[in-house]
């Protein structure tokens, strides 16, 4: 996934650097509260971040890969394989 690198690696490791800082949030609230709503919603938090993160990865292999790609079908069989590993 060279695009990857290409068109939007800057934007893609700011979005994984900010979820980063969220799963250390939810680290510290686990060790630092008691407040088990506080670490919920955290966890929620994270869960659709990466969620987002996972939308833009899988429009930017359609785009490159189903769209524009190599071979229709490869690319549309690889997708398939990462939307059900995704959803399990």
């Amino acid at each position: 996934m060279s695009h990857i690198r290409r068109d939007g690696g800057k934007r893609l490791l700011a979005r994984v650097r900010r979820i980063r800082g969220q799963i250390e949030g939810v680290e510290r609230a686990i060790q630092e509260t008691d407040d088990c709503y506080a670490v919920l919603q955290q966890t929620a938090a994270v869960r659709g971040a990466l969620n987002g993160l996972m939308v833009e990865l899988i429009q930017e292999h359609i785009q490159h890969h189903v769209l524009e790609g190599d071979s229709e079908h490869a690319g549309a069989d690889e997708l398939m394989e990462i939307v059900r590993s995704y959803l399990r």
